[in-house]
């Protein structure tokens, strides 16, 4: 075995990830899935049809996008509090730049992710905390969206908004791209072993840097994955919703943390899930507008929802890992 895949396995035994715990964990997002589901079928049983999961799951391409972008900086044991203002601020760029003048558009959301990877070698250089790096960086990215678009406005190139409305056969355009984003973060996060090397960068660093892995480099292909996938998910709202606003993606901060958290990630490098993040966001979309629709409740209590079902699912999380333990 090379010695890649040795380091690899030893990072998946030091955090646990065959133990019973992290399974019946990996099953609790999948379980709040299925339970609004059903009680969206309950209430209005034409939702669950091709037509009613592609309006319900229309905003959950880009909430998932940028779950996946927060679940990699998670994955390092760090926090990324500029996600929401970076989608924004990608949104512009993309009703803007990229549909004037592609090329400089492209440079600039290439400036962006190598931005991120910079952020990356910041924090690990000087040993500051993401959480502050990151909270000044999206003060930037909400100026920057600002000034560049100081009210509601552009357009979404042409060819984003026949992507985002592309209709496949039999399965709703939502639920496979959702497909295709957790195969991509899972295959290359959690199959591959440098994949290994990133989760334990944050779960063990101190292991991963005296078997010869550069630590530095980790942290920025971790920061580097989060702008790839911050720039994906500001592409896909603006080929949504077809015109920008600087404060489009505000929300997506908190949700993005939501949707890994309740996808049975932890703020504990390493133990993340990219397929329950995309699930988590999932739940997060159809929870917050659909199922409070249905039920008549104002939109004002949307927040409330997701916090509720997160305080649900990481309070059996618990009682999981206690009665494990009592074993």
């Amino acid at each position: 075995m090379s010695a890649s895949g040795v380091a690899a396995k030893e990072v998946s035994r030091v955090l646990g990830l065959g133990s019973t715990p992290r399974l019946l964990r990996a099953l609790l997002p999948a379980l709040s899935l299925v339970l609004v589901l059903l009680a969206i079928s309950y209430l209005n049983p034409r939702a669950i049809s091709y037509f009613g999961f592609t309006l319900m799951l229309n905003l959950a391409v880009p909430i998932a996008l940028a779950t996946i972008a927060q679940m990699f900086v998670i994955a390092g044991n760090d926090l990324d509090l500029s996600i929401g203002a970076f989608v924004g601020f990608v949104g512009c760029v993309t009703a803007t730049w990229l549909r004037e003048t592609p090329v400089l558009g492209i440079l600039v959301l290439l400036g962006c992710i190598a931005t991120y990877a910079g952020l990356g070698a910041l924090i690990y250089l000087r040993n500051l905390p993401s959480i502050v790096v990151t909270l000044g960086m999206s003060f930037v990215w909400q100026g920057l969206a600002i000034l560049m678009l100081p009210k509601p406005g552009g357009k979404a190139p042409g060819w984003l908004l026949a992507t985002m409305s592309f209709k496949p056969p039999l399965i709703p355009f939502p639920i496979l791209a959702a497909a295709v984003i957790a195969a991509l973060a899972y295959v290359g996060l959690m199959r591959t072993s440098y994949g290994a090397i990133l989760r334990g960068s944050g779960g063990n660093a101190v292991a991963i840097g005296r078997a010869g892995w550069s630590l530095l480099k980790a942290k920025m292909v971790l920061f580097a994955c989060t702008g790839v996938f911050g720039v994906l998910s500001g592409l896909a709202l603006i080929g949504i919703t077809t015109s920008a606003d600087a404060n489009i993606g505000n929300g997506y901060t908190l949700l993005s943390i939501a949707g890994v958290i309740l996808g049975g990630g932890e703020f504990v490098g390493g133990r993340v899930s990219p397929v329950g993040a995309v699930i988590g966001a999932l739940t997060l979309a159809l929870a917050a507008s659909p199922l409070l629709t249905f039920m008549h409740i104002p939109p004002d209590w949307q927040v409330a929802a997701n916090g509720a079902i997160l305080i649900v699912v990481l309070a059996a999380r618990v009682l999981i890992s206690r009665k494990e333990a009592e074993r």
